[in-house]
């Protein structure tokens, strides 16, 4: 009787090398094209803001945008602009009226309307002006 060899048999080295770079390829491959759409997701452009002073201290903002989470980042938009505009204004504090959001071949707009004050106004949705133009340079949103 032949002894026990610690060494493979020629069937099962060829197995297993048949395998390793089978191995190699199913981990790496998944990451590849992920890390592209993840990159290509994170885009974002601002398009512009169009600003309308409706009466006295109500004014309209129309922003566009086009980039990853759409509707949350032009309302974001559209908040620092009214935000900026407050301050080059004078006043200190902004109100929310509404925002209507639409989006068209890919480009996310909306319509926000704010009232601006130099003191805290009434109502649930206000913003304190200076606060608000902060967080936006920090998070790098453009504003009028």
């Amino acid at each position: 009787m032949a002894a026990p060899t610690a060494y493979p048999s020629a069937v099962q080295a060829l197995a297993l090398a048949a395998l390793v770079p089978l191995a190699g390829c199913a981990m790496a491959a998944p990451a590849t094209p992920n890390a592209q759409v993840g990159r290509a997701a994170q885009v974002r452009e601002y398009l512009g803001v169009e600003t309308r002073l409706l009466d006295g201290d109500l004014v309209n903002f129309l922003v566009s945008f086009r980039g990853h989470e759409g509707e949350k980042n032009v309302v974001a938009y559209a908040e620092c602009a009214a935000a900026q505009y407050t301050l080059i204004r004078g006043f200190g504090f902004a109100r929310h009226v509404r925002t209507n959001v639409a989006q068209e071949a890919g480009i996310w707009r909306a319509d926000a309307v704010y009232t601006i004050s130099p003191a805290l106004p009434d109502g649930v949705s206000k913003l304190d002006a200076e606060v608000v133009v902060a967080n936006c340079r920090e998070n790098r949103i453009p504003m009028v």
